[in-house]
């Protein structure tokens, strides 16, 4: 796969919502590498750790679902620097990834073994609404949190403020801590809302409106949306090999 193969995929994997979200944020293409893809790392995160690592693992592209941060000051810096040095170019996609079909919150109910999604996670007036998903069969909320625990293969937090059996589930994957997305969960009937970060008001409000809370990491909420989307890569070019990139559970 070349450049403007890659170019031209993407296009057509996003549709509308590049052109929703082509406010100069929400995606780029750095263009560091060899005009001949073979080999895609894929990550939730850029840093110069990821970096390294990949070069030590001769990946010619780097997928992400975010940029560097500016406010991590001097990183983004640091980051251009090593792909330039390494020659391995970097596409990162945040907002069309979170809302496409195939996408972040889309994945997570798949990997959690929820098939049936109501509502997939779509942008309002610049907020996120939850993804709304169903089991077929209700599961109780210890396992349902053991699940969330195996399938990020990581501890997880969570509070129990019902004793209802778990039907109905809304996700917004990341930083899904607003009061608000408490509130849209709780007005779709959800039984259990799961996400990526806390503040003090996400706990106090979930117990307040007896809604039972699963809160993993950000990095490892979102990892499935950019795994889906390098398979979606592959699907199209067969002789890509693509890889995980590893990043520490620190969160």
């Amino acid at each position: 796969m070349n450049i403007e193969q890659f170019s031209v995929l993407i296009e057509k994997l996003f549709g509308g919502l590049l052109k929703q979200f082509d406010n100069g944020e929400e995606f780029a293409f750095y263009n560091y590498g060899p005009d001949l893809i073979r080999r895609i790392g894929y990550a939730t995160n850029i840093t110069p750790e990821l970096i390294e690592q990949a070069a030590q693992k001769k990946v010619d592209l780097i997928v992400t679902h975010y940029d560097a941060w500016d406010f991590v000051f001097g990183m983004k810096e640091e980051c251009h620097k090593l792909l330039a040095s390494f020659g391995i170019s970097h596409f990162f996609v945040h907002l069309p990834l979170d809302y496409a079909e195939f996408g972040t919150c889309t994945s997570l109910f798949k990997a959690l073994g929820i098939n049936n999604v109501i509502q997939q996670s779509i942008d309002i007036e610049g907020r996120s609404l939850p993804g709304i998903g169903e089991f077929e069969f209700p599961i109780s909320f210890q396992e349902l949190s053991e699940r969330v625990s195996t399938v990020l293969s990581e501890n997880i937090k969570s509070w129990k403020n019902s004793e209802k059996p778990i039907t109905r589930v809304g996700i917004i994957t990341g930083a899904g801590n607003s009061t608000k997305s408490l509130r849209d969960a709780h007005y779709s009937e959800c039984d259990v809302y799961i996400t990526g970060e806390k503040i003090l008001y996400t706990i106090q409000y979930a117990k307040f409106i007896k809604m039972n809370l699963i809160v993993g990491s950000h990095t490892f909420t979102e990892i499935f949306g950019v795994k889906s989307l390098s398979e979606k890569i592959k699907e199209k070019y067969d002789s890509l090999e693509i890889i995980e990139l590893v990043e520490d559970h620190f969160e």
